[in-house]
C-alpha cells in the first residue's frame, strides 16, 4: 500500500473512532481526554443517550439509569433527575417514571470525579470565600486547573485537595491556564449538581477584562458566531459561517479604555464555549494582547520604527501571557439560595501593561 493511501486509511479510521466516542461517551477509551487548560463549561458535562430495549420490563427511571451506568450511584442519578438533567422523549422526567420499551432517554451529568487519584500538594491558594459547600478561588495566571495533557501536578485541583485535607473538590467550570481570576469549586456532589445547572443554563454572572490589539471602534456591542474547532489546528477554535457546524456562542463587550494601539474591554459571557472570548475578539479583528494561540503575540498595530518594536517587546515581557482576567462571578448559593457575587482586582501584570501603554500614549501625544 502506498504511503499516501495508507495515511488516508489511517485518517478515516481515526475519524471513525472519534465519531463513535463522541456518540457514546461510555465507550470512550480515554475518559480524561476532555480535560485541558481550556475554559469550557460544556466539557464539564457528560452527555448520554439510551434507547430502552424492546424486551425491557417496566422499571423506575432512576433504577434503570443506575443499571446502565455501573460506576454512578443511584443517589447521584436521583440528584441529576431532580436537577432536571434527565429527559425521556425530550421531556423532563421524574425518578419514579416507569420506563417502557423503546423509550429514548437523554441525560447530562456534571463531570464526575475520575478514578485517577489526585495527589494533594501544598500549593498556596488565594481563597476569596469558603463555606461547607463551595470554595471560591482567585486563580493566578500560569496555574493549570486540572491534571492532564502533560500537567499531572502543580494544578489547582492538587492544591484544593491539600487544602481540604485530602478530599477532592469538584470542578464546576474552568478558566485557561494563562487566564487569571475567579473560579468556584464545589465541595460536595449536591453543591456540584446545583452550581453546574446554573452554568449549564447560563444563569451565572461572569465578566472578564481583556486587553486587545487595536482601537475597538464601537463603545459596546455583541459578537454572535458559532465556534468550532479549527480544521488546520485542533488546538485552536474559530468562528464558522456554517450554521450547521460548531456551537452557538454569544459575547457582549464594552470598551473600558482606549490606549491607542490596544483597547481595554469588559466581556460578558452569554454562553461558555472553549476559548470563547479569545476566538470572538480575534473574529472581531482584535486578538487578545500576547495571545500566542490566536496571533496576539505579534505586533498587530503601531509603527514600523525600531523604538516602537522594542517598546512592544518590553510590553510582552511585562505581560507574558494573554491579557485576560476573570474579574467577576455571580451565582446562587446551592444551599442557602442567596445570590453570591465576587470580584477580583485586575492583576499586577495587566495593570503594569495598562500603565505603560498610558505613559507611552501620553508621551506620543505630547510630541505630536
Amino acid at each position: 500500500m502506498g504511503a499516501s493511501k495508507k495515511n488516508n486509511t489511517v485518517k478515516k479510521l481515526a475519524d471513525k473512532l472519534s465519531s463513535l466516542s463522541a456518540a457514546n461517551p461510555l465507550s470512550a477509551s480515554n475518559p480524561d481526554a476532555d480535560f485541558s487548560d481550556d475554559e469550557n463549561v460544556e466539557e464539564l458535562f457528560e452527555h448520554y443517550r439510551f434507547v430502552v430495549d424492546k424486551g425491557q420490563s417496566m422499571m423506575r427511571l432512576d433504577k434503570y439509569i443506575t443499571s446502565r451506568m455501573f460506576e454512578t450511584s443511584r443517589n447521584r442519578v436521583q440528584m441529576a433527575i431532580e436537577a432536571g438533567y434527565v429527559r425521556v422523549g425530550g421531556k423532563v422526567a421524574k425518578s419514579n417514571y416507569k420506563i417502557k420499551p423503546l423509550d429514548e432517554i437523554s441525560l447530562v451529568f456534571p463531570y464526575e470525579k475520575r478514578v485517577r487519584e489526585i495527589g494533594p500538594e501544598n500549593i498556596p491558594l488565594d481563597i476569596v470565600h469558603e463555606d461547607d459547600d463551595v470554595l471560591v478561588i482567585n486563580k493566578e495566571a500560569g496555574m493549570v486547573v486540572h491534571p492532564g495533557h502533560g500537567h499531572f501536578s502543580g494544578t489547582l485541583v492538587n492544591a484544593v485537595a491539600y487544602h481540604l485535607n485530602g478530599r477532592n473538590g469538584i470542578l464546576v467550570h474552568r478558566i485557561d491556564k494563562d487566564t487569571s481570576g475567579i473560579l468556584v469549586v464545589a465541595k460536595n456532589e449536591e453543591a456540584q449538581m446545583k452550581l453546574a445547572k446554573q452554568f449549564f443554563e447560563h444563569t451565572t454572572k461572569r465578566k472578564y477584562v481583556a486587553i486587545v490589539w487595536g482601537n475597538v471602534e464601537q463603545d459596546n456591542g455583541t459578537i454572535v458566531g458559532n465556534i468550532a474547532r479549527d480544521e488546520s489546528d485542533r488546538m485552536r477554535f474559530t468562528v464558522t459561517k456554517d450554521s450547521n457546524k460548531g456551537k452557538h456562542a454569544v459575547t457582549h463587550f464594552r470598551v473600558l479604555e482606549r490606549l491607542g494601539y490596544v483597547t481595554v474591554v469588559e466581556c460578558s459571557l452569554e454562553t461558555g464555549r472553549t476559548h470563547q472570548i479569545r476566538v470572538h475578539m480575534k473574529y472581531l479583528g482584535h486578538p487578545l494582547f500576547n495571545d500566542d494561540r490566536y496571533g496576539g503575540n505579534k505586533i498587530l498595530q503601531g509603527t514600523i520604527y525600531s523604538k516602537y518594536k522594542q517598546f512592544i517587546e518590553n510590553c510582552f515581557k511585562i505581560l507574558p501571557r494573554q491579557g485576560l482576567h476573570a474579574k467577576t462571578l455571580g451565582f446562587i448559593h446551592p444551599t442557602t439560595g442567596r445570590q453570591m457575587d465576587f470580584d477580583s482586582p485586575i492583576p499586577a501584570d495587566m495593570n503594569a501593561l495598562i500603565e505603560k501603554m498610558r505613559s507611552y500614549i501620553k508621551l506620543r501625544n505630547e510630541l505630536e
